[in-house]
């Protein structure tokens, strides 16, 4: 079996206790939480004592903590994440309707920190302690430093509402009727402000570690040998010096997927981008149990994917690591 699908099967393997971990202690720590979805329906609605115990019995509300979590665990087997009481639908469904909205802000917000944050750290590092370098490194300090709610407030105060260069909320124009690169323009418009709100954030942290892997790349032995040979600066950063400080990032990439992840959950509220983060508000607000469960396996599943794919790409990039553990 190939090196790269060993290195598979066993990141596979050990995500099974990971996911078990997650989803046990998420339903232990909703069963701890106050009230539950009758007691939320109650509020907007109300009722009596028999329908009180009709929805409890209909909503399997009234089996033992240890009994439901047993049958939760058993649907999540045969793929069933059981029934939004919420939205009257299956929660698989209702999570898959808006995953992708998620994805692409979160693929959009990637792109734009890693790229942008690897160039900008390619030109503070070719030349350390110059005045680019000193400028980019306290720049990229400051911004790191601002939260990420803040930032989408002020650049949608500045560029939606005063400058009304961007819309202010939502993912697309409602009932536009755009079909093909016209719609993939509109959502683009509309994502502008909430991808350069998650994504610039995180362009900071990138920036420092391309930065500070360049520094020390500058100091290796075949650094100095490469300008000992009369080896061109321009070749020297690229070839040599970047490749190698590049390594560090791509480890980053993965760690930081639960970060962006949790970072889109306030982007979306700030912008009510219709995502998963949007989801999960009005699953805690409504006290969906099984939706709000069902959200957190999701988000944990696509977490594990990205760090595996993260993990193929750095075996790829340097084929000594990973090699004695996929053996």
């Amino acid at each position: 079996m190939p090196r790269a699908l060993r290195l598979i099967r066993r990141r596979l393997l050990t995500s099974i206790p990971v996911l078990l971990i997650v989803l046990i202690g998420t339903f232990l720590l909703l069963e701890l939480a106050p009230g539950d979805a009758v007691d939320a329906y109650l509020v907007s609605s109300g009722g009596d004592a028999a329908m009180i115990e009709a929805l409890r019995t209909r909503w399997s509300l009234d089996a033992s903590p240890l009994a439901r979590l047993g049958a939760y665990l058993w649907a999540v087997l045969r793929l069933d994440l059981g029934w939004s009481v919420s939205f009257s639908r299956p929660v698989l469904d209702v999570v898959l309707e808006r995953l992708p909205n998620t994805l692409l802000l979160m693929g959009s917000a990637t792109f734009l920190s890693f790229s942008l944050g690897s160039l900008l750290g390619v030109a503070a590092g070719s030349r350390p302690g110059s005045w680019r370098d000193r400028l980019l490194s306290i720049g990229s300090l400051a911004l790191y430093a601002v939260p990420g709610f803040w930032l989408g407030l002020v650049l949608a105060v500045i560029f939606a509402v005063r400058l009304r260069w961007f819309p202010l909320s939502g993912i697309e124009t409602i009932a536009s009727g755009k079909q093909g690169l016209a719609r993939v323009a509109d959502i683009a418009w509309h994502l502008a402000l909430p991808v350069l709100s998650l994504g610039i954030i995180y362009c900071a942290l990138y920036l420092r570690m391309m930065r500070a892997g360049m520094a020390e790349v500058w100091r290796q032995d075949f650094t100095l040998a490469a300008r000992a040979r009369g080896i061109s600066r321009h070749r020297i950063v690229w070839r040599h010096v970047a490749r190698n400080a590049l390594l560090p990032l791509v480890t980053m990439l993965g760690l930081q997927s639960a970060a962006i992840l949790g970072g889109s959950v306030v982007i979306e509220s700030v912008f009510s981008v219709p995502g998963l983060g949007r989801l999960a508000q009005e699953a805690v607000s409504s006290r969906d149990t099984p939706l709000l469960l069902g959200i957190i396996l999701v988000s944990a599943v696509l977490v594990i994917l990205i760090n595996l794919a993260v993990d193929c790409a750095y075996a790829g990039l340097d084929p000594r690591v990973g090699g004695s553990e996929a053996a």
